[in-house]
């Protein structure tokens, strides 16, 4: 969650974002420019700045998070998004979750028609990796594509914690166009309920339903409203730890020493 193992290629800031960002920094003057922010502003500037983790608790990707910073709001090109969408499904975290969930599915013998045995067990795992590679690239890919929309998710950081929580729970149903602007996510909601759809040919005939279909996209939205819970909170647990551990060894003094 904390390291910065092998970072893929991402989408990087705007020129004139960043020019933005600089011209809003030297507009404050030049406490502004030396590094010296005003004391009321100083901790919720740093949470909304905390270093985001491209993969919460090692396993579950996460390259699509941002924060909701000026140098974060520029457009991204159909290029980027696409790099996007193929980092959610090609990095090795996402095809270790397909492996736990197909062990989980084998176990509790989900989808039964598949049966037993190492046969079944790879039917389970291929039927994983097809649901990740569909779902990353209408959600991520394809959609935003058209629709013009952002698919990331830019972390808010700031504010109470249940503005916070809310903030992340309507982002299942809000995402943001090219032009910064609110819209319907489209992208997500029906980028799943397309990926659930092509999931039905090729998983067995007996466990494909309509029904069982928009049941499962229904349970997919509650989730999703608690994987951006984790997408704005990790990075203040993270930050939290690194600040912690970064005052331990300052109040320890240079290792090695030793009092005469």
């Amino acid at each position: 969650m904390f390291a910065d193992e092998d970072k893929p290629d991402a989408p990087t800031a705007k020129p004139e974002a960043v020019q933005a960002a600089q011209g809003a920094q030297a507009a404050q003057g030049p406490q502004a420019a030396q590094g010296v922010q005003p004391a009321a502003g100083t901790s919720a500037d740093r949470d909304a700045k905390d270093q985001v983790p491209k993969r919460i608790f090692f396993i579950i990707p996460n390259f699509m998070t941002q924060n909701d910073q000026p140098e974060n709001q520029g457009p991204l090109t159909a290029g980027e998004k696409f790099n996007i969408a193929w980092h959610q499904f090609s990095d090795y975290s996402a095809h270790f979750g397909n492996l736990l969930q197909a062990s989980i599915s084998q176990a509790a013998d989900g989808i039964p028609h598949y049966g037993q045995g190492w046969g079944p067990f790879g039917e389970r795992f291929l039927a994983q990796e097809g649901d990740q590679l569909t779902g990353s690239m209408l959600i991520y890919g394809v959609l935003p594509t058209v629709l013009h929309q952002d698919p990331r998710y830019l972390r808010k950081g700031r504010g109470s914690a249940w503005s916070r929580i809310y903030y992340a729970a309507s982002r299942v149903l809000v995402a943001r166009t090219d032009s910064g602007n609110p819209t319907f996510n489209t992208s997500q909601v029906v980028g799943q309920l397309g990926q659930a759809a092509i999931s039905l040919s090729y998983y067995p005939p007996q466990d494909r339903s309509v029904k069982g279909l928009f049941q499962g996209w229904g349970v997919n939205q509650f989730y999703n409203i608690g994987w951006n819970q984790l997408k704005e909170f990790t990075p203040d647990l993270a930050a939290f730890i690194r600040r912690h551990h970064h005052g331990k060894a300052i109040a320890q003094g240079p290792a090695g020493t030793s009092a005469n």
